[in-house]
């Protein structure tokens, strides 16, 4: 594949959940038509609206990213919707050492 997206998904919140519990997927965007070898495991993704932050890749502008974003949505009227947030990353961004943190709302 010429251009890769990878999307990383926090599946615990490490607020409540200790490091060593902590699980996250990491993924690969791929066409319809692409064949899966069967040692890879395929899952799909639901569409639906999602607040897009544009944050660098550091560890602290993503640890500043974690705690802001939360409070910010919330004073702007938005809902959390019931989907994985992702973390989305495109061979551009990477380049460029940023990253998005991808976060569904409710509509």
């Amino acid at each position: 594949m010429e251009s890769s997206i990878i999307l990383g998904i926090p599946q615990d919140n490490p607020e409540t959940t200790p490091p060593e519990k902590c699980r996250y997927d990491a993924c690969v965007v791929i066409p319809d038509d692409y064949q899966v070898d069967h040692s890879i495991c395929e899952g799909k993704l639901s569409g639906g609206k999602y607040v897009v932050f544009k944050i660098k890749h550091t560890v602290e502008a993503i640890q500043e990213a974690w705690e802001k974003i939360f409070p910010t949505l919330y004073a702007n009227g938005y809902q959390i919707d019931d989907k994985p947030i992702l973390e989305r990353y495109a061979d551009d961004m990477i380049n460029d050492h940023y990253c998005e943190i991808c976060v569904p709302i409710k509509p």
